[in-house]
């Protein structure tokens, strides 16, 4: 009987889909979308109001989109390792923190100085661009998997916070939170991160574990992948990234949406109920939206392997904006959950696609510095929207003014998508 062929090897890759698929998880405890369910309690008992906690939110968003472009190199040459064991033990330590403070400031300060510069080096760049760096036609799915961990934690949020707080009061939530990302994320990622296939011998993908062809790392004959090798392997220096239309483009895209993802994540509770509807039904439609961003996620993530991503991202921002356009306009809760289950869907897109588009404009060797430099644009924009959001509430006594403009913005990127075009890079060698 002729030998069977062995059996292929587990491609290492998956770990470090597992290692961030973990550091999301606990990425979520720093987001909005968290931030937004402790907004009552936080500013009642701090004594600060609504506008001014945002403003807290928006630092923290500088202060990573400042830090990017100085950790995205680090994650080109070194990879992402103790990048997120440092990072994961900064957060954890910070969220222990959080749980004795006596003042809106001394809240501010452990926020900015330890959770916000420690979210930056375990969170979404660090871990989207290691994993870019081990898979080009499965990067879709390995990112968005990646990415479900953040998504359920998202959908599990409102509930187990709602519920720590009648148990243990929100302070010690907080440590709760701490606890968690010391024991797991630190650990992990100090064993098992590593920079890219290259530095164990494999290809991206798990080719060279299967045996493949070397030129099977291009894209297969019927796939509507949008890179080739070259570009997988284009060395970008900043300057030459900043020169291009491609990168200045995305950024407005992704940086004009920020802004009302920001501001939305945080306020949305306080927006729902002070439309009449109950703490209950905010709760709901919170984990609504995270269950649809969840449970599609996926999905956005195989569409951006075979769709062309500008398609993709188009249709991502129109799926947004009717969403909150149908929840905006609902007089019923069951309107209001629709709005929301739409806008949920769209959002899933949302971190997939955008880690998707730069990887496949600009390769794998330099995509550190171009998250970098991207993220500083478009968390400047993001930074806005918490206190755009804050500060019409507290002028107008609503959230009204600021949805619609949300809605305009998405409405903007959707058109922007369609300006995409790949980068021309100029044969020269890399600074």
């Amino acid at each position: 009987m002729p030998a069977s062929s062995p059996k292929p090897k587990f491609f290492y890759g998956w770990y470090i889909v597992a290692v961030g698929f973990l550091a999301q998880v606990n990425c979520a405890f720093n987001m909005s979308s968290t931030l937004s369910v402790f907004l009552k309690p936080l500013t009642e008992d701090l004594a600060v109001s609504r506008g001014l906690f945002s403003l807290m939110r928006s630092g923290e968003i500088l202060i990573a989109g400042a830090l990017a472009p100085l950790v995205g190199p680090l994650v080109d040459r070194y990879g992402g390792r103790w990048l997120m064991t440092a990072g994961a033990f900064s957060a954890g330590v910070g969220f222990i923190f959080l749980a004795q403070v006596g003042s809106f400031w001394q809240f501010l300060f452990v926020r900015w100085l330890f959770v916000a510069i420690g979210g930056v080096f375990m969170c979404q760049m660090v871990v989207s661009v290691t994993i870019s760096r081990w898979f080009v036609r499965k990067r879709g799915r390995a990112i968005a998997i990646a990415s479900l961990g953040q998504g359920m934690s998202k959908v599990l949020i409102p509930i187990v916070t709602a519920t720590l707080f009648i148990w243990v009061g929100w302070r010690s939530t907080w440590a709760i939170f701490g606890l968690l990302t010391l024991l797991s994320v630190v650990i992990p990622s100090a064993l098992l991160m590593r920079p890219g296939p290259e530095s164990m011998g494999l290809e991206p993908d798990g080719i060279a574990a299967l045996s493949e062809p070397q030129s099977s790392f291009a894209p297969e004959p019927g796939d509507r992948a949008q890179t080739s090798r070259a570009q997988e392997e284009a060395h970008w220096s900043r300057r030459e990234i900043v020169r291009t239309q491609t990168f200045w483009i995305i950024c407005f895209m992704y940086g004009m949406a920020n802004v009302g993802i920001a501001g939305l994540n945080l306020h949305v509770f306080a927006y729902i109920t002070d439309r009449g509807f109950g703490a209950l039904v905010a709760a709901t439609a919170l984990t609504i939206i995270a269950a649809t961003q969840l449970s599609s996620t996926l999905i956005w993530g195989l569409i951006g392997e075979k769709v062309d991503i500008r398609h993709a991202s188009m249709a991502m921002f129109v799926v947004e904006a009717s969403g909150l356009v149908l929840a905006m306009s609902a007089v019923h809760v069951l309107g209001l959950y629709a709005g929301f289950f739409l806008y949920g869907i769209g959002l899933g897109g949302s971190f997939v696609l955008q880690e998707l588009i730069w990887a496949t404009y600009f390769g794998r060797f330099s995509l550190g510095t171009v998250r970098g430099l991207g993220t500083l644009v478009t968390y400047a924009f993001g930074a806005a929207g918490a206190p755009f959001f804050g500060f019409v509430h507290d002028v107008t006594g609503s959230y009204q003014s600021s949805f619609l403009a949300f809605v305009g913005a998405l409405a903007v990127s959707a058109i922007l998508s369609a300006a995409v075009r790949v980068p021309q890079k100029k044969s020269r060698a890399p600074d």
